[in-house]
């Protein structure tokens, strides 16, 4: 069932209803990290976009600091997406990371059209190693100046 059949615009989720749905623990591990490390808080959006099948349809969850976007999450079942968007400032930085990515992410960040703002990598964040390398980048551009 998909996440937009569940919650549609007139419904807003809680936190707990979003874990119960995605249901993998590196869903929990991923909001501590940000809210503790960044001291940030989710905040939720409903996304009428009907790109890639309806793939962004529906509640979101995003994370910025200072005005910054971290990164977007969309719920699904049994795992999540997540868009992380590296900017320019960032990319140098991002490229020579990718040395010690993942394949997955390797794979991800070549084939990723840069736009004028940068990139914007679409997780699909189903095991540890994709998250650790999410988590890395998010680093990267909190850290950026």
């Amino acid at each position: 069932m998909q996440w937009s059949e569940i919650w549609d615009n007139g419904h807003e989720p809680t936190e707990s209803q979003i874990q119960e749905f995605v249901d993998t623990p590196l869903w929990d591990n991923l909001t501590k990290y940000l809210q503790q490390t960044y001291n940030v808080k989710p905040k939720l959006f409903y996304s009428c976009c009907s790109m890639e099948k309806g793939l962004w349809k529906g509640w979101n969850v995003k994370y910025k600091k200072s005005g910054k976007s971290l990164c977007t999450l969309y719920p699904k079942q049994g795992y999540f997406l997540s868009l992380v968007p590296i900017g320019l400032r960032e990319m140098n930085e991002a490229e020579l990371l990718m040395s010690l990515c993942t394949e997955y992410t390797q794979n991800l960040f070549k084939q990723t059209a840069s736009g004028h703002n940068g990139k914007s990598l679409a997780f699909d964040v189903k095991n540890e190693s994709i998250l650790n390398d999410m988590k890395n980048l998010i680093d990267l551009r909190v850290t950026s100046r």
